[in-house]
C-alpha cells in the first residue's frame, strides 16, 4: 500500500539505523512526543535497532494519558447528573479517577455512551431534546478541528441540549515545560506528525532556537520514525538546533489553513493542567465566552473536587520522560490493562498500554523487529 509498506521495509530501516549508528559518537536522548509513535517503536523494536548511546524516552504525547485527574473527575460528576447523555470516546471510559471509571458509573445507572465523533453526539442531542448532551472533547490540536466543528454546527441550527466538557491540551507549551524543568534530560525531539498537520511547524522554531534543541516532525512508521531520529542525531553532533520536517507527504509549514481558522473562532487559550506533569501555561483550548450555552464546565455546577492518584502510579514520570513503565513496580503486576491504576495503562497510545502489549512486561520479553525486506509488513519475534 502506497505510503504505508515503503515505511515499514526492513532493508530500508536497518539501512537507516547502520546511518544512525556512524554518526553518533556521545550518548544522546531524544524523546518521542507522540504516542502512536511510542507504540510503532515498541511494536516493532525500533529502539532495538539503535545503538546503545542513543536511549529514546516517552513523552505527554496521549491525550487520554495527560487529561487531568480533576477533569476526569468533573466528567464523572457531570455525566452522573439527572437528565445527562454523557457521550465519549472508548478509551476514557476505563480511565480511573478518582472514584472508579465512567464504565462503572454506566453500570450503576448513568446514561454513559461510546460515540466515534463529537457528530455522532450532536446527532443524539438532535434526537434526543429532552437530554442533555455533553461530548467529552480531549486531545491535542489533531482532535480539536473536529471538535470545534460539532459546537460551530450546534450554535448554527440552534441545538440548545448540546455541550463539551473541553480539555483539549497544546504541544509546544508542554515541549517548553519539559525543557525548562530542572531534572530535564531531553536533548532532542520527535515532533508530533499529526498535530504538526493541523498546525504546521512553525510553532516549533522558537522551541529549536531558545533552547538549542533539534527538533524532527516525524510520522508514525519505522522508516519515518528512524529518519526522524538519524535527523536529530545529525544536528546533536553537528551542534545545531532547527526544525526539520520528516514527514512532508502529510505535514506543511503553514499547516490546515481553514482547520486553524475554525480553532481561533471557537476556542481561545488557556492555562491547563496535565496529569502527571501538573500546570502548564497557556497550553489548552478553552470554549470562548460567547459560546458558553455549548460550555459544560459552565453550565454545570460540580461542587469541589478533591482528587486521589494511585500511590502506587509512576505514569507522571513516564509522561515526563524520567522512568520507563517497567521502571513500575506495579507495571504488569497490580497494573494491568484489565485492572490499570493509572492512564498510560489504559489508552491505545499509552506508554504502558505498548510495553504492556507487545511482551515487555515479561522476565524474558518477547522483543518485536522490523522485518526483513522479503517479508516487509509483518512482524518477527
Amino acid at each position: 500500500m502506497r505510503f504505508l509498506d515503503e515505511y515499514r521495509d526492513g532493508e530500508t530501516a536497518r539501512t537507516l539505523a547502520r546511518a544512525i549508528a556512524k554518526t553518533v559518537t556521545r550518548p544522546w536522548t531524544i524523546m518521542e512526543v507522540c504516542g502512536g509513535q511510542t507504540h510503532s517503536i515498541v511494536r516493532h523494536g525500533v529502539d532495538e535497532l539503535l545503538p546503545p548511546s542513543i536511549e529514546l524516552v516517552h513523552g505527554p504525547g496521549c491525550p487520554v494519558c495527560v487529561t487531568s485527574l480533576e477533569t476526569i473527575d468533573r466528567a464523572h460528576a457531570i455525566a452522573a447528573e439527572p437528565g445527562v447523555t454523557f457521550c465519549s470516546f472508548g478509551d476514557m471510559l476505563r480511565v480511573p479517577g478518582s472514584n472508579g471509571d465512567l464504565f462503572s458509573l454506566r453500570a450503576r445507572g448513568a446514561d454513559v455512551r461510546i460515540v466515534y465523533s463529537p457528530l455522532d453526539a450532536l446527532a443524539l442531542a438532535r434526537a434526543l431534546p429532552d437530554r442533555r448532551v455533553v461530548f467529552f472533547a480531549i486531545g491535542f490540536e489533531t482532535t480539536a478541528p473536529a471538535n470545534a466543528m460539532a459546537v460551530s454546527m450546534a450554535r448554527a441550527r440552534k441545538i440548545e441540549n448540546f455541550s463539551v466538557l473541553v480539555s483539549h491540551v497544546l504541544v509546544p507549551p508542554m515541549i517548553e515545560a519539559l525543557l525548562e524543568a530542572p531534572d530535564n534530560r531531553v536533548q532532542g525531539f520527535l515532533g508530533p506528525g499529526h498535530v504538526c498537520t493541523v498546525m504546521g511547524t512553525s510553532e516549533y522554531e522558537p522551541l529549536a532556537r531558545r533552547h538549542r534543541v533539534p527538533i524532527a516532525i516525524a510520522g508514525f512508521e519505522p522508516v519515518d520514525i528512524l529518519d526522524g531520529i538519524l535527523r536529530v542525531v545529525r544536528q546533536l553532533e553537528a551542534g545545531t538546533a532547527s526544525v526539520e520536517n520528516a514527514y512532508a507527504r502529510l505535514v506543511r509549514p503553514e499547516g490546515n489553513l481553514p482547520a486553524r481558522k475554525l480553532l481561533d473562532e471557537i476556542f481561545e487559550v488557556c492555562d491547563r493542567k496535565w496529569r502527571g506533569i501538573g500546570p502548564v501555561p497557556k497550553s489548552g483550548y478553552k470554549l470562548r465566552p460567547a459560546l458558553r450555552a455549548h460550555d459544560a464546565e459552565r453550565l454545570f455546577e460540580v461542587a469541589s473536587i478533591e482528587t486521589r492518584e494511585s500511590p502506587d502510579c509512576i505514569s507522571g514520570q513516564v509522561l515526563r520522560g524520567l522512568k520507563k513503565p517497567h521502571d513500575c513496580p506495579a507495571f504488569g503486576k497490580a497494573c494491568t490493562p484489565e485492572s490499570p491504576l493509572g492512564a498510560t495503562m489504559v489508552s491505545s497510545e499509552g506508554a504502558c498500554a505498548a510495553y504492556f502489549a507487545y511482551g515487555r512486561h515479561l522476565d524474558a520479553p518477547v522483543r518485536l523487529r522490523v522485518p526483513a525486506a522479503s517479508a516487509a509488513g509483518e512482524e518477527a519475534s
